[in-house]
């Protein structure tokens, strides 16, 4: 079971990740502007009020809807989105139900995906996650 602790150490481990100031959430600069690849989600409890901050909740950026459909297809446990996000390429990963381990390629995924070349590995080398977990083995 993962949590913010384990968040903050993974996300600010990739070069150029730093935390905002305001907010959990981290970001990398890219062409003068900072990107975010991974936050905490921020859930409309009731209409026209503010959002209010989850913090058992990330949104975490994806390279583009297929693998977003992917995730969400493969375990909706562990991954789901809202209107919010839709056209959008991130997903919402409940924390508590991701290990450590899986949190750290996600993140890592993330960060690939706002990170600037050539401090990224370069995007055609790279491996893609598996999505889940397949039924009767670890994840």
């Amino acid at each position: 079971m993962a949590d913010q602790e384990d968040v903050r150490r993974i996300a600010l481990s990739l070069p150029g990740a730093r935390e905002a100031a305001d907010r959990f959430a981290f970001s990398v600069e890219r062409d003068g502007r900072q990107k975010g690849f991974v936050w905490v989600w921020h859930q409309r409890i009731e209409p026209r009020k503010p959002r209010v901050p989850r913090p058992d909740v990330l949104a975490v950026r994806v390279r583009d809807r297929g693998e977003k459909a992917v995730l969400l297809a493969g375990d909706p446990e562990r991954f789901f989105t809202e209107p919010h996000y839709d056209g959008f390429p991130a997903v919402l990963v409940r924390l508590p139900a991701v290990s450590t381990a899986q949190l750290r390629k996600l993140i890592l995924e993330a960060w690939r995906c706002v990170a600037p070349e050539p401090t990224a590995v370069s995007r055609s080398s790279r491996r893609r996650p598996r999505a889940a977990p397949r039924p009767g083995r670890p994840g």
